[in-house]
Parts: structure tokens; sequence; C-alpha cells
């Protein structure tokens, strides 16, 4: 198993909701567990247009591949509706990969720790409020990188706890000594066959 943290964010359509139900939809994954999520954040656009930007950090265990994970993670951006028209295009929901384990990959499309995110508030902050001490490879602990980006508008933003992905971790709390054999991951598609395509996730919490 190994311990991730995943970036999300969103500033198109319902952004807020959009996130909250990406979460659910991850914590319904059988080969990811949420270990922690952090506040939801307003933050302004950086080196991009549109409104603000709603973003949010959480902590998982998975027995994916980072690979795996990343490609997870696009399944799930699709069925939420995003699209790249062109770079930094506004979005219904963004996935990346902050940190995985200590890994440190360098691939034409997968860079881990994620190349930016050293450098954005709206990574570092809900980062270190679920980890304080988290070590982002190759840079630093977290904490001490806050302070330059301190010039970067980003605001917590007052939600309600989540009562369906309460839920998920009592449930998979009380089922943990009965799963069967852990997956590689190559069957995560059918994990996503809740709600027909193109129809959101319900959190049931706004």
């Amino acid at each position: 198993m190994t311990v991730a943290y995943i970036g999300l964010g969103a500033n198109l359509g319902d952004a807020r909701q959009s996130l909250k139900d990406a979460v659910v939809c991850l914590a319904q994954q059988h080969c990811i567990a949420v270990l922690a999520k952090s506040s939801l954040y307003c933050t302004e656009p950086i080196d991009a247009q549109g409104d603000d930007y709603y973003n949010l950090v959480v902590k998982i265990e998975t027995t994916l591949t980072a690979r795996a994970l990343l490609a997870l993670c696009h399944r799930i951006e699709h069925h939420f509706g995003r699209e790249r028209p062109f770079r930094n295009a506004p979005r219904t929901l963004d996935l990346d990969i902050v940190l995985f384990g200590d890994e440190r990959i360098d691939e034409p499309d997968l860079v881990i720790p994620h190349p930016r995110a050293a450098e954005r508030a709206f990574v570092l902050v809900p980062l270190v409020e679920i980890d304080a001490d988290v070590t982002i490879p190759g840079i630093g602990r977290a904490n001490a990188l806050i302070e330059r980006v301190a010039h970067q508008r980003i605001e917590k933003v007052q939600t309600c706890r989540c009562a369906m992905l309460d839920a998920l971790r009592d449930k998979r709390a009380g089922t943990a000594g009965h799963a069967g054999p852990p997956g590689d991951g190559a069957g995560s598609n059918a994990d996503l066959n809740g709600p027909p395509t193109g129809q959101p996730f319900k959190s049931g919490c706004r």
C-alpha cells in the first residue's frame, strides 16, 4: 500500500459539489482508502483565465501504481465532463497526483512530485492542513514553503461534513477483515459503474 496525495480543483459548473462528489467517487474505489480530506478553499486562477477555483487535497492509501492511479484520475475527470481545449483552460474537474509515497517520477506524461506543487498555495495550504509533517521529495517540508506563496489569494470555505463519505469509511472499516484479494487496478473501471455515464456521483452533501 502506498500513501498518496491528490489535489482536486474546479471552476466550471457547480464546482463545490463536483469536488465533494469526486472525493466520494475516489472513496468508492476498492483499491483506494481516503484517509483525510482538507477543507475546501476558494483560490484565484494562476496562469489561467476564468472564475475563481475551488480546491482541496485528499490523502489516500492505495494498492495502485502511480500510473494506474493517473489513469483512474483521468477516467474520473472524463466522467465529470473534463475537456482540454487549451492549456490551463477552465475545468469541470481536475485531479492531480501531488505526491505518491517517496517516489520521484519524471516521464513525459507523469511527473511526481507534481512539478508546481511547491509554487501553489492551493496545493500547499490544504496539504499542510491534513499533514503538517509532509515532505515533498527533492524539495523539503511543505510547511516551510508556504511563506513563498503568501501573496497568492486563498480563502477557506465553510462546508458541511459529507455523510456519504463518512458512511463509506465506516463500511470499509467494518469489512476490512473480510475483503477479497487486493486488485491490481485493472478492474478500476467497474468501480465507476455507479450512476450512468454523464450523471454526477451524488455525495448527499451540499
